[in-house]
């Protein structure tokens, strides 16, 4: 048995072959990792870069052939030994082999006491001899071999990526059609509901029954939530499709917000969330679509209150100077996780726990439809700026609490935003 206990990688999708080699190598005294995919191996060989590799040559991913030529291109593999396991024994299938760099090969089914004999000789120095014409003749065809299967795969890829911006079009303009389609039955609904209130018989019986009033507040809330997320989804399609028109004019970021607080009062009053907003520290000018930045910061403040805990605090601050504005909603809620901060802006990304954390109507970490930050993005864009989040992480206990930062220019005009 050996001494040196050397590192061999044996590569092998094959169960029976992959055991089979092991348990011999082991035995020889040799250590053996073991990968059953070439990405896989060419993983572990350049995490643990061992004395030598083995490798089969028909891999489920990749050959053992691109496992090797992958492997040589990194410096530290030029002289390790990659011997190559083959039941193709032919001639022009070795040479191809020798071509993509190995340093030999052995054919299957494996000779165990052959098998421990050629480690010993490729681990110290040897390797497989072929004729220069042959090698020379090989390498044409491993290259050509190798760039019609890229070819195959770009093509593959470039026809991917076509049918996926055909189902993307397809799912903007369902979610659209979708859209348009529920306004009309809501606000048949919305008409009846205005009409329920406003019947004496009915306004009595709220008056004086608490179950009455409370039901017809829940339907009047959740035809209010139906709107705003109509609303939300037509915003998205028409920015993403640059079927809006944006109303630009002088605004006032000030007043923008302190009228979105006000509006959020009863909500307060449900949430005992402290919201800190001084409006003689806010700019006071800028360009843009009233509407739309009023949509914006509202959602980035009501988002603000949805994920900070009963007692929190929510700073509302903002700066400019000549050329941008800035504005931040930052909150010291629970937080979010490092690898969720960009996908917050996705369509349809929520945080996914809608359980009641509060003792209030609107729940701490309440859920929803994951609209209301890539709204956010789809103005901010619209305007010529950008948004982002910062928090240190995710904790419900410790409350790192998150950061959103909108920047944009004072004198805006309209660009057509990035895809969400």
């Amino acid at each position: 048995m050996t001494a040196t206990k050397e590192t061999i990688l044996y590569i092998e999708d094959d169960p029976a072959s992959r055991q089979l080699v092991e348990r011999a190598l082991k035995h020889a005294g040799y250590q053996v990792l073991v990968a059953e995919r070439g990405l896989d191996g060419i993983d572990i060989a350049r995490r643990e870069c061992p004395d030598l590799i083995l490798t089969d040559i028909n891999l489920p991913d990749i050959s053992g052939r691109e496992v090797t030529t992958a492997l040589r291109r990194d410096a530290r593999f030029t002289t390790i030994p990659i011997v190559a396991l083959t039941a193709q024994g032919h001639g022009e299938f070795q040479a191809m082999t020798m071509a993509a760099g190995v340093t030999g090969y052995l054919a299957k089914p494996v000779d165990i006491e052959l098998l421990v004999e050629r480690v010993e000789f490729y681990l110290h120095g040897g390797h497989d001899k072929i004729d220069a014409a042959a090698f020379s003749e090989a390498q044409t065809k491993y290259i050509q071999e190798i760039v019609g299967r890229l070819e195959t795969q770009v093509r593959e890829l470039e026809s991917s990526n076509s049918m996926l911006k055909r189902l993307d079009k397809m799912k903007d303009s369902f979610i659209e059609i979708t859209a348009h389609e529920l306004r009309t039955p809501l606000t048949l609904v919305y008409g009846y509901s205005r009409l329920l209130n406003e019947i004496p018989s009915i306004k009595e019986t709220m008056a004086s029954d608490e179950n009455t009033r409370t039901m017809i507040q829940g339907l009047n809330d959740g035809i209010k939530r139906m709107q705003t997320i109509i609303n939300e989804v037509v915003t998205i399609s028409r920015i993403m499709t640059n079927q809006i028109d944006l109303t630009i004019g002088p605004i006032n970021p000030a007043t923008i917000t302190q009228k979105i607080v006000t509006n959020l009062q009863d909500t307060l009053k449900t949430r005992p969330v402290n919201v800190h907003f001084d409006i003689a520290t806010w700019p006071t000018k800028m360009r843009g679509d009233n509407d739309l930045i009023t949509l914006m910061l509202n959602n980035l403040i009501s988002n603000a209150i949805k994920y900070t805990p009963d007692g929190g605090h929510i700073y509302l601050t903002a700066s400019a100077d000549e050329e941008k504005i800035r504005m931040s909603v930052k909150d010291k809620g629970i937080g979010i996780a490092k690898d969720e901060l960009r996908r917050v802006f996705e369509r349809f990304h929520t945080a996914g726990d809608t359980r009641l954390h509060s003792t209030s109507k609107t729940a701490f970490r309440g859920g929803g439809l994951g609209l209301g930050l890539a709204v956010c993005k789809a103005v901010a864009e619209a305007h010529g700026g950008r948004i982002w989040a910062e928090s240190d992480g995710f904790d419900p206990v410790a409350l790192p609490g998150s950061e959103f930062i909108v920047e944009m220019p004072v004198a805006t005009a309209f660009r057509a935003p990035h895809r969400l």
